[in-house]
């Protein structure tokens, strides 16, 4: 039966989605008896790609297996039933991973209780600042990181990433905790120690992966690849000749605890807490929002943040880690046709029923199996088209997702989202400092409000020139703006200014004290400035800074430039 209260329920794949306020949004929504067996069979997929891969992001954070499939369980129920966006798979990423193991790796060694202990709380922290951001609305704050720099810093983690797993794919031991740079030292030397069982696994494996792919897209691989490498393992008796093994898996279901550190340890984690919820947030919105508007589905920014902060609340008192967000999940969704969050709950329910019954099978997979799939999964995360496209289209916004790569990649995770958010208040600054300012040409016609822009150096009609300034005034701008005025009084020997105040939303302090050096140079050279198209709540603004002492308003520029070319007071039309 289709959702009453979800109008878009039937709408077709490319309308845009309504508008968040006048829709409800119940748990489960676009669940119909219709679509009902193609989401079970989308949480079978699901399930398949997610249980290897959780196995070795766990390995990534340095946690127990255990770890990764517990946050599949709570973490993913309460997830599904509250957040807004129909596909977006939550759950700890390469990414989230990384992070983990990077901020905690000098706190605890890794695999250690105090460690577990420490992500469990690491869980929490970020949990409740999900629930700040969604309770004062802060997913704006997700705008700051742009495609660059989410493209820089997602690529820097998953190439750290890669490169364990290709120590793991090789059978060569490495300090997987360790510094990039160190980690690649490792695998260099340590290439005499190569294991050709593990090799020969790796390669099979990314075969199968990358030709079965290519195949069957829907077709749980990487699931056939634990399989079949299980066996491969147990009937020739390689683990025997140095191909390492999961190990034991602790059986049954997850167990709600709460961790106990001291109160320097919690302060120890807010900045990693940080950084794991602005990647989750920054990717987590953009990918709910685009999937939204791509199948004709309301989602709300807000309410994903709660359901991302009891998600890891869930995680962090069920003993799970970090959960963020799943491009890679959502995308094999989307092809599967899901529509709606019933997988994730199916996951769920199959997950809880392995941990309980069937940890024995997962004891003997082959380490460098699960280093495959894992390496399969974040190649794509490197961004190298992303990169290319950067570079061909903006070289600027190119150097700073490199810039956010080697800085996630060299210097750490932490100091990499330092980085993006220092970028991205440089970029904003950047072309803030330099907006359009035009000076505008009469075009003869009186039935025209709006004029075009003048070559340089002519007035708009003789002795005025029309300025138009299209950003809001402030202290980004204000020297250009004030610069570009001079100009063009000096250029065209104007005696007056108009300024088209359309586009101009907003002037702040600085803004205003240029306002007043224009005004002041105007006056030296006797000349005056007026104001044309200004905005209401702009006006109120100039009023309350003091700035419209002898300025004359009008509704258009033509008006402005007649009146000031011939001053007839019958003409005048001054609003003032």
């Amino acid at each position: 039966m289709t959702d009453v209260t979800d109008p878009t329920a039937t709408a077709p794949e490319s309308s845009r989605a309504p508008a968040p306020s006048r829709t409800r949004i119940r748990p489960l929504a676009g669940l119909t008896a219709k679509n009902a067996v193609r989401e079970v069979l989308g949480g079978v997929t699901l399930l398949a790609i997610a249980i290897p891969l959780n196995i070795g992001y766990a390995q990534i954070a340095g946690l127990p297996a255990t770890a990764g499939l517990y946050a599949l369980v709570v973490p993913a129920v309460l997830y599904a039933l509250t957040v807004s966006s129909r596909q977006l798979v939550a759950s700890p990423d390469a990414a989230a991973a990384a992070l983990v193991a990077s901020s905690l790796g000098g706190l605890a060694v890794a695999g250690h209780q105090d460690y577990i202990t420490l992500a469990l709380a690491q869980a929490l922290i970020s949990g409740v600042l999900f629930l700040l951001c969604s309770f004062f609305k802060l997913g704006f704050l997700a705008n700051f990181l742009s495609k660059p720099i989410l493209v820089g810093f997602v690529g820097g983690l998953a190439l750290d990433i890669l490169v364990s797993q290709v120590a793991k794919m090789l059978g060569i031991k490495i300090n997987s905790g360790g510094e990039f740079l160190e980690k690649v030292g490792g695998l260099i030397t340590g290439l005499p120690t190569l294991n050709i069982w593990s090799l020969l696994i790796s390669l099979g494996a990314l075969i199968v992966l990358l030709v079965g792919r290519r195949l069957v897209a829907t077709m749980p691989w990487a699931l056939l690849v634990l399989i079949v490498a299980t066996v491969v393992v147990v009937s020739t008796g390689a683990e025997r000749d140095g191909v390492a093994v999961l190990g034991h898996v602790e059986a049954g279901p997850p167990t709600f605890t709460w961790p106990i550190i001291a109160w320097g340890q919690w302060l120890a984690l807010i900045p990693s807490a940080i950084a794991l919820t602005v990647v989750a947030m920054g990717e987590g919105l953009l990918v709910s929002r685009s999937y939204g508007e791509k199948r004709g589905y309301p989602t709300r920014p807000d309410r994903d943040l709660f359901a991302f902060g009891l998600a890891n609340i869930g995680a962090g008192v069920s003993g799970g880690f970090a959960v963020g967000s799943s491009t890679s999940r959502t995308a094999a969704m989307d092809q599967s046709g899901s529509r709606t969050q019933l997988p994730s709950l199916i996951t769920a329910l199959g997950t809880l029923l392995l941990l309980i019954f069937g940890t024995a099978l997962l004891a003997d997979i082959p380490s460098p199996a699960i280093g495959t799939i894992v390496a399969v999964a974040v190649v794509p995360l490197l961004g190298i088209p992303d990169f290319i496209r950067l570079w061909r289209l903006d070289r600027f916004e190119f150097a700073i997702g490199a810039a956010c790569f080697l800085g996630a990649l060299i210097i750490g995770p932490i100091a990499g989202i330092v980085i993006a958010f220092v970028l991205a208040v440089v970029n904003v600054t950047r072309r803030a400092a330099n907006p359009p300012i035009d000076t505008l040409a009469a075009d003869g016609d009186p039935q025209h409000s709006l004029l075009e822009a003048a070559p340089a150096g002519e007035p708009t009609v003789p002795g005025v020139v029309v300025v138009r300034l299209a950003a809001p005034l402030f202290f980004a701008n204000s020297t250009s703006f004030e610069k570009a005025v001079e100009r063009a009084v000096t250029d065209t020997g104007a005696t007056h200014v108009v300024l088209d105040m359309e586009a101009v939303t907003d002037v702040d302090v600085t803004g205003a004290e240029s306002w007043e050096a224009v005004q002041a140079f105007l006056s030296t050279r006797g000349g005056d400035l007026a104001l044309s198209r200004v905005r209401p709540g702009i006006r109120d603004r100039l009023q309350h800074l003091e700035l419209v002492d002898g300025v004359r308003f009008f509704d258009t520029n033509r008006e402005a430039i007649m009146a000031l070319q011939t001053p007839i007071a019958g003409n005048d039309h001054d609003h003032d």
